[in-house]
């Protein structure tokens, strides 16, 4: 007996050891999964903030104001050589020149204003320099000379980049880009009053004022093919125009129109497209009757031209074509820079920016797209005279009264996003109107960037829509019926075989969407319209005519498998409506539906659009919220459904009343994250659009969305550029389009729960 008392005893011990090891082992592994838990959701959280201020970051530099530091100061150089007619700098900032009224022309250095080198122009004994005018800024830094006996000189300043023992040397260089000899503009010896200069590769043209009469002179280079030297063309005509009081000459950088201006304000618009005859155009009146005209330069590009006043507005005027298709001036914008008189508007040679200066000595620096006062500085006691701004514009050289230049450091990266030109409409140079427009780039150095994300906020909005209009009720209806309704055996097959649907790579729906379903739906539009009318008919026949069938059939039937019998309706209803289509499309619309939508109510049709994406994404969206919405409702606890049966509820009225209650949180869900899925989605909308920026509600136009645009123009922007930063920008906006929308679903989603948890 005292050894069954024993053995019962140590085994009683070895189960309480074993038990002890087990739970101790039991309660490791809980605190093992409660940390991995815990460090994996605050990893997810740590990942979403980083991710946050990274893009942030990048985003902050658009928004940041630009600053002028004034670096150094000096005598005016070689000062007893004249009056300065223009200032220019090179693109390194090293060597910067002075064009005098005396003709002379001196090169020296930026920083400390030392001489380089100081060259004569040529001037014929007897004659004396009348007028000065600079050609396109960015055009090889051409000028020209008029002269008294009706002559011009026209120079170029270049910059000469070596690098003699690895160190960078800049040699400036004066060219005669017309030969040294002056060229006589005017037959008659009439002083050249003033002047207008535009030099291309092949074809240059003067506009002067003289004796009252605008003359203009173009010089045209042939060159054939076994010719050594090219010969020239010279075109002279005289136009019809009163030129007493013309004051300001400018030409286009193309040389097609040209732009005479009075003081007073009068502005008068020629086509010079033939040289021999230029047209009149138009004139107008571009001021207030008291104010003056005292400053007036083309911004980049020759597209527009910037009037300062004497009330200290800068104006910008496009040629514009109005609605009966005349062109004329219209005032763009305006930009109140000071209350003193605009004396000299310096516009930036690679951007849509321009510096003035006032007589009162404040100097400001302004983007014209985006309507951004960059800086305003005074740069000193004295009255500025005349100004120049770098290439790159980060460096400004500035002369005042008192023989004095000032050399400015500048910092202003990105003048060309604002707050308004990114979500309200701008009127952009050339346009008819203000609009919202998204075009980044272009071939052209002069382009203006048009950087509205309002069109892609609006084309991921659209293409969600038609998504979500497609993908909601199929996948909600049919998630109702496989979890509700369908045998458990159906459920088996029907229940993974959707879900495999969200296994095909999105790359591949696209693909079919842009190659083939876009064209088919291009020839088969009826068709499509008459598949939404014909199905559900058909569907809801085959009900009805199943009651006349045989009563042995329909038991044959396994209970709940009838929804299988619809598949071959379906079908034969889809063939139906897409052979019906065509006879009824010539019967009814003459012929073609996509040309009857045009000529009767205006609506135009691009192959791909926003109702092949909605067919496509929607094909892409609907296993999510399927998948998720089902399984919401077959896990709603069976006593809820058959106490409803119990107490006399029929099964459409339980799935109403109890069911879909129940369940409506994780619907609710299903339907965030499918919504989530369309609006993040690339490459469906990629390929399955034209891809075209485009603000129109027509679902048969195409769209641009944020992700497919980042998705295109990012391997192309330059790091760091305004367009880099643009696309992060437009990538933050998705994330907290993303974030807000899915925290406002969760709180929904969450009251849902709570009110519906009583059932």
């Amino acid at each position: 007996m005292s050894e069954i008392n024993s053995q019962t005893k140590y085994s009683s011990a070895i189960t309480k050891t074993s038990g002890g090891v087990h739970e101790r082992w039991r309660l490791i592994k809980d605190s093992l999964a409660r940390y991995g838990v815990v460090i994996g959701g605050l990893g997810v959280i740590v990942a979403i903030a980083l991710i946050f201020f990274y893009l942030l970051y990048v985003v902050y530099p658009l928004f940041i104001s630009a600053t002028a530091e004034s670096v150094h100061q000096y005598q005016v150089p070689e000062a007893s050589l004249g009056k300065t007619v223009l200032l220019g700098v090179e693109e390194q900032n090293e060597v910067a020149v002075r064009f005098t009224d005396a003709g002379q022309v001196i090169f020296f250095e930026v920083a400390t204003g030392k001489n380089i080198l100081t060259e004569a122009i040529k001037i014929p004994e007897g004659a004396h320099i009348v007028s000065f005018a600079q050609g396109s800024p960015n055009n090889e830094g051409a000028v020209i000379y008029g002269l008294s006996d009706g002559k011009a000189v026209i120079v170029k300043h270049q910059y000469k980049v070596t690098y003699p023992n690895n160190i960078r040397k800049i040699t400036p260089i004066l060219s005669y880009p017309m030969g040294k000899e002056p060229l006589l503009v005017d037959v008659s010896g009439a002083a050249l009053e003033k002047i207008a200069v535009k030099i291309g590769e092949n074809a240059s043209t003067i506009v002067v004022r003289s004796a009252n009469k605008i003359r203009m002179a173009h010089f045209e280079k042939e060159k054939t093919l076994f010719a050594e030297e090219a010969t020239v063309t010279r075109t002279d005509s005289v136009l019809d125009y009163s030129a007493a009081e013309v004051t300001d000459v400018l030409i286009d950088k193309d040389e097609r129109n040209l732009y005479l201006l009075a003081s007073t304000g009068q502005l008068a618009l020629f086509d010079i497209v033939d040289k021999s005859s230029p047209v009149f155009v138009n004139k107008q009146n571009i001021l207030e009757p008291d104010l003056k005209i005292t400053s007036a330069v083309f911004l980049n590009g020759d597209l527009s031209l910037m009037i300062g006043d004497s009330s200290g507005l800068v104006s910008q005027w496009s040629k514009v074509r109005d609605k009966q298709n005349n062109f004329s001036m219209q005032k763009i914008r305006v930009f109140k820079v000071s209350d003193k008189a605009v004396i000299a508007i310096n516009p930036e040679q690679r951007r849509k920016g321009f510096v003035t200066l006032d007589t009162d000595g404040m100097m400001g620096i302004y983007h014209s797209t985006s309507e951004r006062e960059m800086i305003k500085e005074r740069i000193g006691r004295s009255a500025p005279l005349s100004a120049a701004i770098s290439p790159r514009v980060n460096a400004l050289l500035v002369q005042s009264d008192d023989n004095l230049i000032s050399y400015w450091k500048v910092e202003n990266e990105h003048p060309e996003v604002s707050l308004r030109s990114l979500w309200q409409e701008v009127w952009y140079e050339s346009y008819p109107k203000p609009d919202y427009i998204w075009q980044s780039s272009s071939a052209n150095s002069d382009f203006e960037p048009k950087y509205s994300l309002t069109p892609l906020v609006f084309g991921t909005m659209k293409a969600a829509f038609y998504a979500m209009l497609m993908a909601m009720p199929l996948a909600l209806m049919g998630a109702i019926y496989t979890a509700y309704f369908m045998t458990p055996k159906m459920r088996q097959y029907v229940k993974p075989s959707i879900e495999l649907m969200g296994a095909l790579p999105t790359v591949i729906l696209g693909f079919l969407a842009g190659l083939w379903l876009a064209p088919f739906i291009e020839q088969h539009l009826a068709g499509l319209f008459a598949l939404f009318m014909i199905i559900p008919l058909g569907v809801m026949l085959f009900p009805y005519a199943w009651q006349y069938l045989p009563k042995d059939f329909q038991e044959s039937i396994p209970e709940g498998w009838e929804a299988a019998l619809l598949i071959p309706v379906i079908i034969l209803s889809a063939w139906f409506a897409f052979s019906v289509s065509v006879p009824l499309e010539g019967m009814l619309f003459n012929g073609s539906l996509r040309e009857w939508f045009k000529s009767e109510w205006g609506i135009g049709y691009d192959q791909r659009n926003a109702l092949v994406v909605g067919i496509a994404m929607g094909f892409a969206v609907i296993p999510t919220i399927f998948s998720i919405a089902e399984d919401a409702i077959f896990s709603v606890p069976k006593h809820l459904t058959v106490g409803s049966l119990a107490l006399g509820a029929t099964p459409w009225q339980t799935m109403i009343k109890v069911v879909l209650l129940t369940a409506s949180p994780g619907i609710f869900s299903a339907v965030m994250i499918g919504l989530g899925r369309a609006v993040g989605e690339t490459m469906i909308v990629l390929m399955a659009t034209g891809n075209t920026p485009v603000m129109d509600i027509s679902v048969f136009q195409g769209l641009r969305t944020l992700a497919a645009n980042i998705a295109v123009e990012m391997p192309e922007s330059e790091v760091d550029s305004t367009h880099y930063r643009v696309l992060f920008l437009a990538a933050l906006v998705l994330f907290v389009f993303t974030f807000v929308f899915n925290t406002l679903a969760e709180v929904i989603r969450q009251r849902l729960r709570e009110k519906y948890s009583s059932l």
